[in-house]
């Protein structure tokens, strides 16, 4: 922060404060839980100082954080308290100049800023999340074997939800069966909405329309495409395998093993030192390109992935990020076909200077449910 801004301010929902001082996430909603004076809820922080962890009452109690008292300077708004008066009280000590540098962090509510604004009229505000950034882009050892960990939490859920696969289960039942088994192995929850991109000749692939996919009923020929994962002390997976209901013929075969062979080619040029993020895409693209697929290969290759689902920088065309060893990306190629078979393939891979070490290498052929 040194030079870049006067005061800090992460709320508990983000990332960026679990990363910095180990205060936890919880499960998100879908619909916003708000309690009274809720917009102060974060750590507060400035350059020479420990970081101050305001919280509401019933997120200090209820949500299980009071605990942190002694680890961190912690103080409570009661719930008849006026949350101004809190944080009023809190920034004068601070001795902030007449035009203080806020850094806040990118998922920041609103109201937080409008409050902060109101009591500090001169301020300027920066992003936070960029500062923080640039120390967890590299990720070090210690991250890198929580993530394997993640992994082989999210791959040991897959393998028992294998057991219970059967051609006539519809898409919620295979749903609802990932994300019990990836808590049943250790996660704290799916890192983000599990999804089924499933397609074959009468089965059409649809996105974004979860309440209609959901019910459908999953008859052979299909292509069933996972994407999923599984959480480990604040860490996010993200895997991706392709199973065949009823036996595959020629051309879904020769679609999987494109897509397969496109994924070795992005991990090889996932190289430190002598890549860029253009460069994997493309070492990976140009496979599924060469065949005649280039146009169903619908997305990125990959993209930056740790304490967040999805992190910069991106493997994409355009993103000429140079590769550093430490990096980790998702190298997930596709060929997604609306009226014909579809397959995936994703794991997490850290770039180094031979190339990328994958963190999850099980289920490398096609699975076929009969």
């Amino acid at each position: 922060m040194a030079g870049r801004a006067d005061l800090a301010f992460f709320p508990t929902h983000a990332s960026d404060l679990h990363y910095l001082t180990g205060v936890p996430r919880d499960i998100p909603n879908y619909g916003r839980t708000m309690h009274p004076g809720g917009w102060l809820e974060g750590a507060w922080i400035v350059p020479d100082g420990p970081p101050v962890l305001l919280l509401p009452r019933m997120t200090a109690e209820f949500g299980g954080l009071s605990r942190l008292a002694g680890a961190i300077d912690l103080r409570v708004l009661g719930d008849w308290d006026d949350p101004d008066t809190l944080v009023a009280d809190l920034l004068r000590g601070l001795k902030l100049p007449d035009v203080p540098r806020v850094a806040i962090a990118d998922l920041t509510h609103g109201e937080t800023l409008v409050h902060v604004q109101k009591l500090l009229p001169g301020a300027l505000f920066v992003s936070g999340t960029d500062i923080v950034r640039e120390l967890r882009v590299i990720k070090d050892e210690d991250e890198i074997a929580l993530m394997r960990r993640a992994g082989q939490i999210t791959e040991a859920a897959f393998a028992d939800v294998l057991k219970h696969l059967r051609i006539g289960m519809t898409e919620l039942e295979v749903i609802q069966e990932v994300n019990f088994q990836m808590r049943r192995h250790g996660s704290l929850g799916e890192t983000f909405t599990t999804s089924l991109y499933n397609s074959g000749p009468n089965h059409p692939l649809l996105f974004g329309d979860r309440l209609n996919t959901w019910p459908r009923v999953l008859t052979a020929p299909v292509a069933i495409l996972f994407d999923f994962g599984a959480s480990y002390e604040g860490y996010c997976y993200d895997y991706g395998r392709t199973v065949a209901f009823g036996e595959p013929d020629a051309e879904f075969q020769r679609v999987y093993r494109l897509v397969m062979d496109a994924q070795a080619a992005g991990i090889a040029a996932l190289k430190a030192g002598t890549m860029t993020t253009t460069g994997a895409d493309a070492a990976a693209r140009q496979v599924i390109e060469a065949a005649g697929y280039g146009k169903e290969f619908r997305h990125r290759l990959g993209h930056g992935i740790g304490m967040d689902v999805h992190e910069p920088p991106f493997l994409t065309q355009g993103d000429e990020t140079p590769l550093r060893e430490g990096m980790m990306f998702t190298i997930e190629p596709s060929i997604t076909q609306f009226n014909t078979f579809s397959a995936r393939v994703e794991d997490v891979v850290v770039a180094r200077p031979g190339g990328g070490e994958k963190l999850t290498n099980g289920f490398q052929e096609l699975i076929v449910i009969e």
